[in-house]
């Protein structure tokens, strides 16, 4: 395989609820008509656990620890050599790994998403441009107060507890320092549209380069 057909790593990070996904899925409508591209979420690769349930749910899913990061490199690090994957499935109704995997094939754009996609130096080293969805913290609990209880079927009282507990406290300790690794920082996610453009511009440059537009 040449270097002209090295696929494209985007790394969308930032805050849980913060709008890196909204971003992660405007770049991918951009090019989806034009060129091959595919989302790859941290979140697929929560590890496995033997824990009875009533442990599990009390699992710290903000750490880095949380990860099965050796996984996820090997898997990036598999796509870029252009081979299929199968992508494990996280399911958070029973807060474990499924027995399910999801069979991905190799694509020219891959964008990876996730809290802590940053945190890991040679995940970092495998991306061709690194971005930090930036936003307020109050903005980011109502966002996650909504997305959880309507999709996750969580009481308002747990989520707030874990916001206090882990949630909030693990942003400000490994997610936001991340924010130094970033090449672009983008305020307010998906509402951004000046900075989505302009990624978007950059990505279309590289295909280019590389001979994959």
């Amino acid at each position: 395989m040449t270097e002209l057909q090295k696929p494209i790593v985007i790394g969308i990070t930032g805050g849980s609820a913060s709008g890196k996904t909204t971003v992660a899925h405007a770049i991918f409508e951009h090019f989806s008509k034009n060129s091959s591209i595919m989302l790859l979420e941290q979140d697929s690769y929560y590890k496995a656990s033997d824990l009875p349930f009533a442990q599990r749910k009390l699992i710290n899913y903000d750490h880095p620890l949380a990860f099965d990061t050796e996984l996820l490199i090997s898997d990036l690090k598999k796509l870029l050599r252009r081979e299929s994957i199968d992508k494990p499935v996280y399911d958070y109704t029973i807060h474990n790994r499924s027995e399910e995997t999801v069979h991905v094939e190799p694509k020219d754009v891959i964008i990876l998403e996730g809290i802590l996609i940053l945190d890991d130096e040679e995940l970092r080293n495998l991306m061709d441009i690194k971005v930090f969805v930036d936003t307020d913290d109050d903005i980011r609990v109502i966002r996650r107060i909504q997305r959880d209880m309507i999709e996750r079927g969580r009481s308002l009282e747990n989520i707030i507890q874990q916001y206090r507990a882990t949630v909030k406290p693990m942003y400000h300790e490994f997610i936001e320092p991340t924010k130094r690794y970033a090449d672009l920082i983008v305020p307010e996610g998906g509402e951004n549209q000046v900075a989505i453009d302009l990624l978007a511009t950059k990505i279309q440059a590289i295909l280019n380069d590389r001979g994959l537009a």
